[in-house]
């Protein structure tokens, strides 16, 4: 009979075959226009204020009914992948984003573009939490975090890519701008690709589909060649009966709970630190005396340090797990943003912002990858898309945040707030993140925990500082 601990050994002695290389290429291509698409308003909005007669409230609203769709669509669209499947999950999510980042070229006001950004938003936001949940069910134990690092570089050159584009359309006469977003609906062309990928086995062992789960590890392992033979497990997880859920409720109590609770906490104050610097370097170096040509220009050469950052991922990630990674670099993301906001010189200014903009995008690498290791099969995609849900809401106090501390206090103690959201990250992590590099995922996240509604499986448990 197939299991669960079966299953995930199965998956974890294989290399990286066809199927791998399939789902990860269609994967990469999503991803590259998934972080294009969240940033098209920005670079179509100064057309809207000549055209449409937006204002400036106008756009900030809008950014922020994007912000909103993207904190519900992790969060509900993370309990709908766990109930229908990570493939399912994935096509509707693209398809969802997809087309409504083309009927965004149709809009003709505010309340058009309100909805239709909102409802690209939970698309965006569901599919990433699909994905990266489906790349670590089904890519070998070894090798997870180095192939996460791999479509998210791929998924980054997006964000460069749609810039320029932008550039180059927005110009080029009255309604132009409409383009950038047809532009961005082409992650559509990747559904036929994402049809054919198989389920995660996990997943449906999860759902008591056995012989489904075995026909996906058979796609698996095509072409792996002469494999080791399984070695002797102890079994962890109970298939649940058909058409079964865990209980949400599973997220709030115990171990589980506790892990919900701790990775919240990663992501609102990894976001706050995030989009602190992010979203508003530009305008507090100009707000600072700079002129905006300069500023922009200092910002546009630190995001080149982006597509570096994820790849810096690759060879750290499964060699030296995740916790330990993340520790340093939020730490060293701290300390590069502190360094940024004391500075002056605008040599010293483009070197640590390029150090700012690459580290956080290696602390997102790590942290895609480490977040939904932790959670169980059974809300493994609910789990995370919670967590990273809170960090997008919390998305939404953050820039009144910035603008107060800058107004009461200045220039420099908005950077000492981004470092200090760095520094708790780092704490946190340090303190109640468990390793997971190379070990399967039923140990991390403890499987047989979930399947009583949170309550401890017989026997000692593993606390998050003394997992090996």
């Amino acid at each position: 009979m197939l299991t669960a601990s079966v299953a995930a050994a199965r998956v974890d002695r294989l290399p990286i075959t066809r199927a791998h290389r399939i789902a990860l290429a269609t994967l990469a291509f999503v991803f590259l226009f998934e972080f294009g698409d969240l940033n098209t308003f920005a670079y179509v909005a100064p057309a809207l204020v000549t055209q449409l007669a937006f204002s400036v409230q106008d756009v900030a609203m809008v950014t922020s009914a994007a912000f909103v769709g993207m904190a519900i669509g992790a969060i509900f669209g993370g309990r709908v992948s766990d109930l229908i499947g990570r493939k399912r999950a994935l096509i509707y999510s693209t398809l969802l984003f997809s087309v409504f980042s083309l009927v965004n070229a149709a809009g003709v006001n505010v309340p058009t573009f309100f909805l239709f950004r909102f409802l690209t938003g939970v698309g965006l936001s569901a599919m990433v939490v699909a994905a990266t949940t489906y790349i670590s069910e089904v890519m070998p134990g070894a090798r997870r975090g180095r192939m996460q690092a791999a479509v998210m570089a791929v998924g980054l050159a997006g964000i460069p890519a749609m810039s320029f584009s932008a550039r180059a359309i927005v110009p080029l006469g009255h309604d132009s701008w409409r383009w950038v977003f047809v532009l961005g609906s082409a992650a559509l062309l990747a559904v036929p690709a994402l049809l054919v990928l198989p389920e995660s086995p996990r997943w449906l062992v999860h759902r008591n589909r056995l012989d489904a789960a075995e026909a996906s590890l058979a796609r698996l392992e095509a072409g792996a060649g002469q494999l080791p033979p399984l070695a002797s497990l102890p079994e962890r997880t109970t298939p649940l009966p058909a058409g079964r859920p865990s209980s949400y409720r599973a997220l709030f109590m115990g171990r589980t709970g506790r892990t919900t609770l701790f990775l919240a906490v990663v992501w609102i104050f990894q976001t706050l630190g995030f989009y602190g610097f992010v979203a508003w370097v530009p305008t507090l170096l100009a707000q600072h005396g700079f002129s905006v040509a300069e500023s922009l220009g200092f910002s546009a050469l630190t995001t080149i340090g982006a597509v570096p950052g994820a790849l810096l991922a690759w060879p750290v990630t499964d060699r030296f797990g995740r916790k330990v990674p993340i520790v340093v670099v939020s730490l060293a993301t701290a300390a590069s943003g502190l360094a940024y906001g004391l500075t002056f010189n605008p040599v010293a200014i483009v070197l640590f912002g390029f150090s700012v903009n690459l580290l956080i995008q290696t602390f997102a690498t790590l942290l895609y990858t480490y977040s939904p290791e932790l959670f169980p099969t059974g809300l493994r995609n609910a789990g995370h898309g919670l967590v990273y849900g809170s960090g997008r809401l919390a998305n939404i106090v953050g820039p009144m945040i910035v603008a107060a501390l800058f107004s009461a206090f200045g220039y420099q103690a908005v950077f000492v707030y981004i470092a200090a959201c760095w520094l708790i990250v780092a704490v946190a992590v340090a303190l109640f993140g468990p390793r997971t590099g190379r070990r399967p995922l039923e140990d991390v996240a403890g499987d047989a925990d979930s399947q009583s509604g949170g309550r401890p499986a017989s026997g000692p448990m593993r606390t998050g500082s003394s997992a090996a």
